[in-house]
């Protein structure tokens, strides 16, 4: 289950907060509880936070966002990662080998 998706349950039952279980309301605390403890910060040198905060403002994404990209991009370019888009012997292609 993603952060995300436990903020949204969260959000949920603090609107309808009367009606949320106690039972229901203790399990979404104890997942919330879990993911902040093992949420870790990433600190990067100030010469590098500036850019790559300047990059991410100017591609409209979150820095986290932002390094996401990067990092899975540098996977893959590296072959530490498959490639997403491979293609097989069948499939078609436009232009010259």
């Amino acid at each position: 289950m993603s952060r995300m998706t436990i903020a949204s349950e969260l959000d949920a039952a603090a609107a309808q907060i009367a009606e949320i279980s106690r039972a229901d309301l203790q399990i979404m605390l104890r997942r919330a509880a879990l993911m902040l403890r093992n949420v870790t910060g990433l600190v990067l040198d100030p010469d590098v936070e500036e850019p790559l905060a300047g990059l991410a403002a100017e591609m409209g994404l979150s820095k986290t966002e932002l390094v996401r990209t990067i990092v899975g991009d540098w996977l893959t370019a590296n072959a530490y990662l498959p490639v997403p888009y491979a293609l097989d012997e069948e499939t078609a292609v436009d232009g010259n080998a």
